[in-house]
C-alpha cells in the first residue's frame, strides 16, 4: 500500500509519519485499546477521549463503520498538494 500522510490532529494520536492505511488503522486500534475505549458492551462503539472527538467531529460515540468514515478525512496520500486558498 501507498503511504499516507496524517494531518496534524491525527498526528497527535498515531504520530507524524508517512505510513501505510494498514498501519494507520492499527496504530489507531492500539491507542484505543491502550486507552480502554472500545465499549465493553457494545465491542463496535468507540467511547472516544478528547483527542479521538476531535478526529470525529465531536462525537463522544461512534460506530467502528463511521470510525472508518471520520478517520478518512484526516490523512492525505503523498504527493498529493492541498488546494491553495485564494487561487495562488
Amino acid at each position: 500500500m501507498k503511504p499516507v500522510q496524517p494531518d496534524d490532529k491525527l498526528s497527535e494520536i498515531i504520530g507524524n509519519s508517512p505510513l501505510p492505511r494498514s498501519e494507520l488503522t492499527k496504530r489507531l486500534w492500539d491507542y484505543i485499546r491502550k486507552h480502554g475505549l472500545q465499549d465493553k458492551e457494545h465491542k463496535i462503539i468507540i467511547n472516544a477521549d478528547e483527542k479521538l472527538q476531535v478526529i470525529f467531529g465531536g462525537k463522544a460515540r461512534v460506530t467502528i463503520f463511521e470510525m472508518a468514515k471520520l478517520v478518512s478525512s484526516h490523512w492525505m496520500p503523498l504527493g498529493l498538494v492541498p488546494a491553495r486558498v485564494g487561487g495562488r
